[in-house]
């Protein structure tokens, strides 16, 4: 306005007599500073700079490790526009601009450096650009929730309760990912998980499939019991909620309809090499490995002990949790590429484990962990004390269970809330009421299972008291009273094993008619026979010992799945996928 500048013509003007030592505006946007340990190196101040200024190196002292690719950003001030959307779009919001303006060097080398590893001058001032706050994000920090059955829909009921996600719905959640990879890193099965959530925001489902398919042949039961390791390192998560991958992931696979299958991923043409190989137990490790394999060309045989396929996914998760038809879907995929599996066989009484040396090139095992382990306290002999890992499997079989008016589970894991759970919605169908209790050892803050089994029971009716070590369970009659705890005070020593401490002088009594015990599950390798297991290597924790390809030395026996890695469904997908690619590899080799 010209009458703003007439108005200053009377003032003395002011002359900077030394400029060099002249200060910064309090948010001038000067050199960089970076918080090192705050960074996680994510690089998405590298995508978003539009001269290439930044380049993520690795730094010493600083190791790659869950959740930090271990890299950190290097600024090239012969690029460097100040713009600031480097320090905007941090994650971490660990990356800001000093006010010092000022940097005098002969030798241009120097004007490349990594802020917060090679100290400067300004790096104790405190004045700069940093991301204004609150409500300046370029991304959304609330995940887009997933809509569920509410209790007293669902707590009578094994209708699945997790509803999934809409077109809008998942877009939206996709909209928040910044691709930048810290999740692959993190995945055991290192899914191409940014470029399948940008198939989602590309509304190209199709391709996000056949991402899925890469690393993963089954993403109908991923989708929905995955254990989401990648969402606990997700970028988002420092300052938001992490991104829902797993129900993107679901979102994929709902949306591509089965008989499309071969057509968008193939394969329906496959070429056969004229090899065979068996594999024992239709689990997750043992679907994955026979879905490569096919890939490959080689012809499969899968043997599995129990009436349907599926291992533990079948026949240890609630069909709430995880619907039968889902698993249906990703395993008959699996069996139209020519995979056949011969139920109701069991490896060392139907067939030995010889016999399929001899009639096949080449064997892998996913046998799983299928039996319960117990307590051990006086009274678990009683005909009421079960296992859970029998008890859920009845229930998948429809097989009519014992369900008295008071129960109690041992046990703080996620088969111990599944078992819970489902004996409540079996009591809720029965009697009109729920009377569960869950204890652990484990404190609420330290039980294994995910936080929201804990939540979900509770709203179902359950009740979940950890924090006791069980003692005893009380007879009377014959019949079961209830059992008895005691405070556990701590689980380890300082050596690390496993040694409870416990307060004998807080007892407490949780009263019920039955227990069940959920305190793991344990391996079933009696289909070895003792002249393999002689050439068998053992490793730690009764383990048997394998390459990095699951093979073990005896070289035609590789190994997978919860018995050698896990316990969960994504290690037994990559361990399957990997032994596929030693098999393969040993067979060429032979």
């Amino acid at each position: 306005m010209p009458f703003t500048a007439w108005s200053k013509v009377v003032k003395e003007p002011v002359t900077i007599k030394d400029p060099l030592n002249r200060e910064a505006a309090p948010r001038y946007r000067g050199f960089h500073d970076n918080d090192v340990d705050e960074c996680i190196g994510c690089g998405t101040c590298e995508a978003i700079c539009e001269n290439e200024a930044i380049d993520l190196v690795p730094v010493d002292g600083i190791e790659t490790k869950d959740g930090d690719s271990g890299l950190r950003p290097k600024i090239d001030y012969g690029r460097c526009c100040w713009c600031a959307l480097c320090v905007d779009i941090c994650t971490t919001n660990s990356l800001r601009l000093t006010n010092e303006y000022k940097w005098i060097d002969t030798d241009p080398d120097n004007f490349r450096f990594v802020p917060g590893v090679d100290k400067k001058d300004w790096y104790d001032k405190k004045d700069g650009w940093r991301k204004p706050e609150p409500n300046y994000e370029f991304y959304g920090l609330k995940r887009v929730e997933m809509g569920e059955l509410h209790p007293e829909e669902r707590d009578d009921s094994f209708i699945e309760m997790i509803q999934g996600y809409s077109k809008e719905q998942a877009e939206a959640e996709a909209d928040r990912c910044v691709e930048c990879g810290i999740c692959t890193a993190t995945c055991p099965a290192h899914m191409g998980i940014p470029e399948y959530i940008k198939a989602i925001r590309n509304d190209d489902l199709e391709e996000g499939l056949r991402i899925l398919y890469d690393t993963n042949p089954l993403p109908e039961i991923c989708g929905r019991i995955c254990t989401h390791k990648c969402e606990t390192v997700c970028t988002m998560g420092h300052k938001g909620d992490p991104i829902s991958i797993r129900w993107l992931k679901r979102y994929i696979a709902d949306q591509n309809p089965s008989e499309k299958y071969k057509k968008i991923l193939e394969t329906d043409k496959l070429t056969k090499n004229g090899k065979k190989v068996a594999i024992i137990g239709s689990g997750p490790a043992g679907l994955s490995a026979a879905y490569y394999l096919s890939l490959l060309g080689y012809d499969i045989e899968i043997f599995e002990k129990l009436a349907e396929a599926g291992g533990m996914m079948r026949f240890g998760i609630p069909e709430y949790r995880l619907p039968y038809d889902q698993i249906d879907k990703d395993v008959n995929y699996i069996l139209s590429l020519g995979v056949k599996i011969h139920y109701n066989t069991t490896i060392g009484k139907d067939i030995t484990l010889e016999k399929l040396n001899e009639d096949f090139d080449a064997v892998f095992a996913g046998t799983g962990l299928h039996l319960g382990r117990s307590t051990r306290i006086e009274g678990t002999e009683h005909k009421h004390v079960y296992q859970s890992i029998e008890l859920l499997r009845k229930i998948t079989e429809g097989e009519e269970i014992h369900v008295p008016e008071k129960i109690v589970v041992i046990g703080g894991g996620n088969v111990a809330m599944d078992i819970t759970r489902s004996l409540a919605r079996l009591q809720k169908i029965k009697y009109g009421k729920v009377q569960v209790t869950a204890t652990s050892l484990e404190t609420e803050e330290k039980m294994p299972a995910d936080r929201e089994e804990v939540v979900e029971a509770r709203e179902e009716g359950c009740v979940v008291n950890p924090g006791w070590s069980p003692q005893r369970i009380e007879i009377v009659d014959g019949k079961i009273k209830g059992l008895h705890v005691v405070q556990c005070l701590s689980l380890f020593d300082e050596t690390g094993n496993f040694n409870p401490q416990c307060n004998m002088k807080n007892e407490n009594f949780f009263e019920a008619d039955m227990v069940v015990e959920s305190i793991g599950q344990g391996m079933d390798l009696s289909y070895i026979s003792e002249p393999t297991k002689e050439h068998l290597e053992m490793g730690p924790r009764g383990r048997i010992k394998v390459n990095d390809y699951f093979q073990t030395s005896v070289g035609w026996l590789f190994m997978g799945g919860d018995t050698i890695q896990g316990p969960d469904v994504i290690h037994g997908i990559a361990n399957g996928h990997k032994a596929a690619v030693g098999i393969d590899n040993f067979l060429t080799k032979k």
